[in-house]
């Protein structure tokens, strides 16, 4: 556990990844964020620096993970040129854990590469008590020798841990994920509501969903939730759009019509349009309950 370890993105994922990471005996050594207060707090509860620079957390640390949350922001942490994790960056090891296209995972290993640095993919389909428990799973890209490097440290943070192959190819199953994902939720939410219009006994409708084969993960997360207007957030109903576009947008590019993929990715933009994309992804159910948002 020799590794000095950065954090770039202090929100809630990176936060309690940082926590885990500490309490297995990891020294975080550098903490940066784009709201210095989160990073500032952080830093003082793990003991760690507050980087006021990318360039500082780099200096600092051997393994650097990057949480943060779109492909603008994964681009200006690894900018060209001006404050940036590239900053002789030579021998370091940057961790990405964003969902960002494949195609930005691609851009920042090259960009990586050039300054004599390399880069993984960390994927991570969970939420975030599963990054405090170390219990998330990680889906990996990019050079196998990069992940056995760093494969000890993963394994602090995952119980289920997967090399996926080159750079691009978690961040395109973690879209495919994601994607499902959405598309369940969003027809969950369309079935208790068209439920809960017809006058069933909704607690009763689940329990059968459950024993049938509308059961799925997200009846177990999300539908108890959707019945009592509870959207406290693990997965933002804008971190969903953002999401499912991506993965539309794949789809557009390998030549396919994905009208499910579509119709959920509008659901979801429909909700952040009505200023509810703070909400849960649960929140879908806002759009298809009677006498809601819809």
């Amino acid at each position: 556990m020799n590794e000095k370890i950065g954090f770039v993105g202090v929100g809630r994922m990176g936060a309690n990844m940082a926590r885990r990471l500490s309490d297995c005996g990891y020294r975080i050594a550098s903490i940066y964020d784009s709201h210095p207060p989160a990073a500032a707090s952080l830093a003082r509860e793990l003991g760690a620096r507050h980087a006021r620079t990318l360039a500082a957390v780099t200096s600092a640390a051997d393994v650097i993970f990057t949480v943060v949350t779109d492909d603008a922001a994964q681009l200006s942490v690894f900018a060209d040129d001006g404050d940036s994790l590239l900053v002789r960056a030579r021998g370091k090891v940057f961790v990405n854990c964003a969902t960002v296209t494949p195609k930005t995972h691609v851009e920042i290993g090259r960009r990586a590469k050039r300054r004599g640095a390399m880069t993984l993919e960390g994927c991570m389909a969970s939420s975030i008590p599963q990054a405090r428990q170390g219990t998330l799973y990680l889906m990996c890209g990019g050079d196998r020798k990069c992940f056995e490097r760093v494969k000890p440290i993963l394994e602090r943070l995952s119980t289920a841990l997967r090399f996926v192959g080159k750079a691009g190819q978690a961040a395109q199953v973690k879209a495919l994920v994601n994607m499902v994902m959405n598309a369940n939720t969003a027809a969950l939410a369309e079935g208790l509501g068209l439920g809960s219009a017809l006058g069933l006994d909704l607690d009763m409708l689940r329990e059968i969903f459950a024993q049938t084969g509308a059961q799925s993960q997200v009846l177990k997360t999300d539908g108890e939730d959707m019945q009592n207007r509870a959207h406290e957030c693990y997965f933002s109903a804008a971190h969903a759009a953002k999401d499912s576009t991506i993965a539309w947008v794949l789809g557009c590019e390998a030549g396919l019509r994905l009208p499910v993929a579509s119709a959920t990715r509008l659901q979801f933009e429909r909700l952040v349009s009505l200023g509810l994309g703070g909400l849960d992804k649960s929140g879908v159910a806002e759009l298809t309950f009677k006498g809601r948002h819809g």
